[in-house]
């Protein structure tokens, strides 16, 4: 981090003035208030990672605050052991939880993940409250008030405020750490289009079950903190729907998936409601909920995108006039990141897909399709509607597993593999471009780009480099820091293409890439993939544009009714009998 910069040093001075305040002020309530923000603001960071960066609705998280409340304090009545060491144990328990409830999760998406989550908690919440002897049951558990450094039990509020400021400084650097690194970019890649962060070789379960880890793990030391600061914990408290939601609020308000909204929708909402509670006590009881409930819905229907999501970029822009700002330095593009073809090996198979078959049901989508794409080689995959191209091309991409038959690629090491998943595919150096495109919209076109090239390397300069480089291969250079959204449907066709040449494939599969441009842009489009080829990067492409499939194809296949009918030269296919009859129907095959 550059602490020179305006935004850096600008926030960590609003965080001192945060811890400043409290102490200046001197009241026990300010404290008590602060104390709160400090730790909630902490808990909605740590779910940030995972509702926000990974998308992951999760509304059971009070389980992994739960263990880390429960086991600090059952360490320490039972054992005598300092609740700091508690802290580390429960965080550590929690970690491995959080893999065996979010393994199984995963399979499922949307509400259905939520759904999964709310029910863990309750099961743990009822398991707890039946263990009486351990636990305790529904009466819980009280803190033994020894005090001391040691044992995290104070007399006076400012030991507390500083332990709280610093559980939130500690997930505010790691959320920074996660935002920027590779991590945090394939983080944001599965939320957005899962399928397009397989195709540039993103293991999704490997990278949220991360997310989860790194959020369970602060999670709980929030809790540990709380058992002792509230010295007293029971289940219906620590394992509370009603918590997990607060703080998944707290960061949707403030605005998911970045750094300081969890900060900020806390600051701006978590006293509104402990002020009302205290001043209006016993008559206002659950008040508090009901200025949640209202300053979310005002959110969600003004700015669904939070507002660090909606402000953000207006106030960073603000702050960056103060002193000190510095533009971000040029990157030049790097060098040879896509020659790959060597003299001896051009024109020699890299990608053998023998007698595919693929059935959905009894549905035979896929009848005994075999195709061999060579080095240097351009194939066109050409058929009606319906004939089961984009069936073929997604088993050659890994996206669908062939009932039989096998795909086997050609490694830069000369070794034959068959791959298992989308990501072992894009490892193994196949690049991949959808027909309907899919690209990370909230991202820039650098960082669409940067999300392939991290695949080889974790250095954020180098994939900034490998950016530039491809980004002048693909005429998108003008556009690099323009949100992917905002793009021209051509240019979001060869945004796909320079993330899968970001990936350094060895084979390029273009799923349809002219459809829908204008003359202009598949005249651009043409001249890119002949750039591509160039490089030594091999390619199959499915298009229904016959003049651009015959003069870009050294080699073409005809895919019909899940069959392939034919395979050749251009002019010999296009005038093949077979293929007109297929295209036109049979009237027209003698005309």
């Amino acid at each position: 981090m550059n602490i020179t910069q305006p935004q850096n040093y600008v926030s960590l001075l609003l965080l001192l003035l945060m811890l400043v305040f409290p102490v200046v002020a001197g009241s026990p309530f300010v404290y008590h208030i602060f104390i709160l923000v400090f730790s909630y603001a902490a808990l909605a960071s740590a779910w940030n990672v995972v509702g926000g960066f990974a998308g992951q609705l999760s509304l059971g998280h009070a389980v992994y605050y739960g263990v880390g409340s429960y086991t600090a304090t059952l360490l320490m009545i039972n054992f005598g052991i300092s609740p700091w060491i508690g802290m580390v144990a429960g965080a550590l328990l929690a970690s491995v939880i959080s893999v065996f409830v979010s393994w199984p999760c995963f399979r499922l998406r949307g509400p259905f993940f939520a759904l999964a989550s709310i029910a863990v908690l309750e099961v743990v919440r009822l398991l707890v409250i039946n263990q009486h002897g351990l636990t305790g049951g529904s009466a819980g558990l009280a803190v033994p008030l020894q005090q001391g450094v040691e044992w995290m039990v104070f007399r006076e509020r400012w030991p507390y405020l500083v332990i709280s400021f610093g559980l939130l400084s500690a997930a505010l650097f790691v959320s920074w750490k996660i935002k920027n690194s590779r991590l945090g970019y394939y983080l944001i890649a599965v939320r957005e289009r899962e399928d397009a962060a397989l195709a540039v070789g993103v293991n999704a379960v490997r990278v949220k079950l991360a997310a989860v880890i790194i959020s369970a793990f602060l999670t709980s030391t929030v809790g540990s903190f709380h058992a002792m600061y509230f010295t007293f914990i029971e289940p219906g408290a620590v394992f509370s729907l009603e918590l997990s939601i607060q703080i998944a609020m707290f960061a949707l308000i403030g605005g998911l998936g970045t750094i300081s909204g969890p900060v900020i929708g806390t600051v701006l909402v978590l006293p509104l409601a402990e002020l009302a509670r205290g001043w209006l006590g016993d008559f206002a009881d659950g008040f508090h909920g009901f200025v949640y409930g209202v300053v979310l819905v005002i959110v969600v229907l003004t700015i669904p995108r939070g507002l660090v999501g909606q402000f953000g970029a207006r106030v960073g822009a603000l702050i960056n006039r103060l002193p000190g700002y510095k533009e971000p330095e040029t990157v030049q593009p790097s060098t040879s990141t896509l020659t790959h073809v060597q003299s001896e090996t051009l024109g020699q198979p890299i990608l053998v897909a023998e007698h595919l078959h693929k059935y959905f049901g009894g549905v035979h989508a896929t009848n005994d399709v075999s195709l061999t794409l060579k080095e240097g080689e351009i194939i066109g995959v050409i058929g009606p509607n319906g004939a089961g191209k984009t069936t073929v091309f997604n088993q050659l991409s890994g996206f669908l597993k062939p009932t039989s038959g096998s795909v086997r690629i050609r490694t830069s090491y000369g070794e034959w593999v068959t791959p298992k998943s989308p990501a072992e595919f894009a490892k193994a150096g196949i690049g991949r471009t959808f027909q309907i495109v899919q690209p990370f919209a909230d991202l820039s076109v650098r960082e669409n780009i940067m999300i392939g090239a991290f695949m080889n390397t974790d250095d954020h300069v180098e994939a900034r480099a490998i950016a530039a480089e491809v980004a002048q291969l693909t005429d998108l250079t003008d556009q690099l820091d323009k949100v992917a959204r905002d793009l021209t449907v051509g240019g979001m066709k060869r945004l796909e293409m320079a993330r899968a040449l970001a990936t350094r494939p060895r084979i390029l599969l273009l799923d349809e890439v002219l459809a829908g441009l204008n003359p202009s842009d598949i005249t651009k489009a043409i001249e890119i993939i002949r750039r591509i080829r160039d490089t030594g990067v091999s390619i199959l492409m499915i298009e229904h544009i016959m003049q651009a499939t015959m003069s870009l194809s050294d080699h073409v296949a005809v895919i019909n009714s899940g069959s392939l009918l034919i395979e050749g030269e251009p002019e010999k296919v296009v005038k093949d009998p077979q293929v007109i009859e297929a295209y036109l129907g049979k009237e027209y095959s003698h005309a």
